[in-house]
């Protein structure tokens, strides 16, 4: 069997470190061994506190103001519903061929470019923004896949019952992370490795939740070609949501679960690779999502984390 499925990981998955500088617009190039333009960003201030993460897309649209009316961005640590922020907070108006533009709001941008920030952007490629209507449930999806790098962006409208929904990836997801685009509700997570896929979640903007009964997945497991919604907020109520589902790829990614144990070494954790970001949550106990990466502490030991479900800074162990 081969090592991995994926020779240069940089292809679909790359870290940006930058410094803000105020500038609108302003055009930043990723570093990595291949050209990506990404599809998927996940964003935060490191130096400022209060400053929340930033999540778009380019199935959604980058550019804010130009958007469907879903389009926009969603923060991590907030139950809010999705917004444009281009009169307030700064916004990515666009994805380029390697990397992608950061303009300014009605406050110059402090959320992407906030002049003398420290930023992180982790970014996915998916599949360029090229969306397909996806009819494999009985809701159709539009989607946007990338099956050999296992991620797809789902988007669709629940109903008052529960339903099937398409996700592309051709294969049984691993994680599906949900959010409510129009009502202000919570971010939940399902990952094969809970107690009960079907029914216990973690809510990503909540810090002190830990693993949490949810009938929002209907007690059915995914299938490789569809997952099944409730009529929750969550997941359902005749509402337009956004579905990020996820399958491992040999050698690229990995989803598991460990039990702590309490000593300075900490427990090894075999994945296969050296991970280039790693997000971390305890299902038992009340305690912050955290999330590493290799360019924030490229050697060992890996010491500067941020909290998705805070607006707080980078802070370190």
């Amino acid at each position: 069997m081969a090592y991995t499925t994926i020779d240069d990981p940089s292809v679909f998955f790359q870290t940006l470190l930058y410094t803000g500088n105020a500038s609108n617009p302003r055009n930043l190039t990723n570093t990595g061994n291949s050209d990506l333009k990404p599809d998927f960003i996940w964003l935060k201030d490191r130096t400022i506190n209060g400053t929340n993460h930033v999540l778009t897309n380019s199935s959604l649209g980058f550019d804010a103001p130009n958007a469907p009316s879903a389009g926009g961005q969603v923060a991590s640590d907030s139950e809010g519903a999705v917004n444009t922020p281009q009169a307030t907070y700064g916004y990515i108006s666009a994805q380029l061929t390697d990397g992608f533009t950061a303009s300014a709001g009605g406050t110059n941008g402090d959320t992407v470019n906030k002049n003398s920030s420290n930023f992180v952007a982790w970014q996915w490629k998916i599949n360029a923004g090229s969306t397909s209507s996806n009819s494999d449930g009985q809701i159709t999806s539009t989607v946007q896949v990338n099956q050999s790098a296992g991620i797809s962006i789902i988007e669709y409208t629940g109903t008052s019952s529960q339903k099937t929904v398409g996700h592309g990836l051709g294969v049984k997801p691993d994680i599906l992370l949900f959010k409510n685009l129009e009502t202000s509700a919570n971010w939940y997570m399902f990952n094969k490795n809970f107690q009960n896929y079907t029914t216990y979640a973690v809510l990503l903007s909540y810090a002190n939740a830990a693993g949490i009964y949810s009938n929002a997945m209907a007690g059915t497991e995914p299938t490789s070609s569809v997952f099944t919604v409730g009529n929750d907020t969550t997941t359902g109520n005749g509402d337009d949501h956004i579905c990020y589902a996820f399958a491992e790829k040999q050698g690229y990614s990995k989803f598991g679960k460990y039990v702590g144990n309490g000593n300075a070494d900490g427990v090894f954790v075999y994945t296969g690779f050296k991970p280039a970001f790693v997000l971390i949550k305890s299902f038992s106990a009340t305690h912050n999502w955290h999330i590493l990466d290799n360019q924030r502490s490229p050697a060992n030991p890996v010491t500067k984390y941020l909290l998705p479900d805070t607006t707080g800074p980078e802070a370190t162990f």
